[in-house]
């Protein structure tokens, strides 16, 4: 480390809770910090930043993945916004989903920030409601952005009729594969398979051919794929908003997850290396490294791994493959997008920000037109999918219509303060069976679901919110 003024300046912006986490590590990389100086550095400017929201001063906080994959062009909607009103953005400390700043803070009726940026409704947005953290969009967003919002997302961005999540970012589970290794194995490169069975036949050929080490991949996460792939057989699995462990189309779903893991990589189900173990998965470095040519997971995930290939425009996405004649061909989609803190400032310049961000064309121009490095991800309004397809901009992709035609089949998690714990108590339940310690599916998901309702019971958070 040197004594120069630009070190110095670093750490100045760093202890005032001035600078994002992106442009620290940006910042520090150049001065070639050390690991050890910069983790200091993030958690000082962390620190720094759990100041009490301003008025006169707008203060977002993202969620980091989110600045990550998309903080250039939010960056340049900052600079915009900030013509008219002053903005401080910030990371949040929300690493594994969490919200324990946000609801502490509500404790003592106090905010750091105005609004939080990295919401997914059937994730956190139940419990901060009950935290009284978090208050209705209603009264500040225009009545032309509420009709706009697409109906389902709107449904599931609210409770009792109120818009609790400002949507922003949507995905939806899809199936995606490496046309070269599809190729090289001798079948369709073009072809999606269009049943689980095929999907698993095909997988089959690929590693018994040898034309790459593992046949398919996917996310152990019950989210990521347990819920999407029953939702393919039915969607009717969710009881009092809490998912029905032991309904057929689970008991269906975990099968196919069975004959998936005996094909795919073997730490398909270790936890991940980021965010607590959310994020960089394993079934993501597996994709990347062309091991696995069939994937399971949401759009943006096959779309950024295939930016480590030598040519990222092998990638193909389509639909989830269906249940044979009597599956309901659906899947899950959510959206990641912004809810209002109670106790912030600035309501109105909130919902301003907002609405300025989701509809800036500089936002999606990334997002789609430069995938495989900025996320992949969809905007959620009716206005902005009609002028497209009216007017197709240069930077559109074919992707981007297949995925958004599939939100008609798709069903969201349902909203609850379990929403997603649910799935994470679950999940080492349900595994005995994918890994052949337990021989009969029902008995693995009984006992999943026994785990889940015990910490129901025991919880004063029980009642989903919608």
């Amino acid at each position: 480390m040197t004594d120069g003024h630009p070190s110095r300046a670093l750490f100045q912006d760093a202890l005032a809770g001035r600078i994002s986490r992106r442009e620290l590590l940006q910042r520090a990389a150049a001065l070639g910090l050390t690991a050890p100086v910069v983790g200091a550095l993030m958690h000082a400017s962390s620190r720094a930043g759990l100041a009490q929201s301003v008025e006169g001063t707008l203060t977002p906080t993202y969620y980091d993945w989110i600045d990550n994959n998309h903080g250039d062009a939010i960056d340049k909607v900052n600079e915009d916004f900030a013509k008219t009103f002053p903005i401080d953005p910030k990371i949040a400390p929300s690493a594994a989903f969490s919200i324990d700043v946000f609801v502490e803070e509500a404790r003592d009726k106090t905010s750091s920030y105005d609004l939080y940026v990295g919401t997914t409704p059937f994730v956190e947005m139940a419990s901060l409601i009950q935290a009284d953290a978090i208050e209705p969009w209603d009264p500040y967003i225009p009545a032309d952005v509420l009709n706009d919002i697409i109906p389902s997302i709107r449904e599931e961005c609210s409770v009792d009729g109120q818009l609790y999540t400002w949507p922003f970012l949507l995905d939806v589970i899809v199936q995606g594969w490496n046309a070269d290794i599809v190729q090289r194995a001798e079948l369709d490169p073009e072809a999606a398979p269009q049943t689980w069975d095929e999907f698993l036949a095909n997988s089959r050929k690929v590693k018994e051919s040898g034309a790459a080490p593992f046949g398919c991949t996917f996310d152990a996460r019950g989210w990521r794929s347990l819920a999407p792939i029953a939702h393919s057989f039915n969607t009717d699995v969710y009881v009092n908003g809490l998912f029905d462990f032991t309904s057929d189309a689970a008991v269906s779903a975990l099968e196919v997850m069975k004959q998936m893991t005996e094909l795919a990589n073997p730490d398909v189900f270790n936890e991940g290396t980021s965010d607590g173990g959310v994020n960089q998965t394993p079934d993501e470095g597996a994709f990347a490294a062309q091991q696995a040519a069939y994937y399971v997971k949401y759009q943006n995930a096959p779309l950024r791994m295939s930016g480590n290939w030598p040519d990222p425009s092998k990638v193909r996405l389509a639909a989830l493959p269906k249940a044979g004649e009597s599956g309901s061909g659906a899947t899950v989609f959510w959206d990641t997008g912004a809810t209002l803190l109670k106790y912030g400032k600035n309501k109105q310049q909130a919902a301003d920000y907002m609405r300025m961000l989701t509809y800036d064309q500089r936002v999606w121009e990334n997002s789609i037109g430069n995938a495989a490095t900025a996320g992949g991800q969809l905007p959620v309004y009716n206005s902005l999918w009609q002028e497209w397809t009216n007017n197709r901009p240069a930077w559109m992709t074919d992707w981007a219509f297949l995925v958004f035609d599939k939100l008609k089949d798709s069903k969201a998690i349902a909203t609850s303060t379990f929403g997603v714990t649910q799935f994470v108590i679950g999940k080492p339940h349900w595994e005995t069976y994918l890994k052949g310690e337990v021989s009969d599916p029902r008995q693995a998901l009984q006992a999943a679901k026994d785990a889940v309702m015990a910490e129901v019971a025991k919880s004063d958070l029980a009642t989903p919110a919608g």
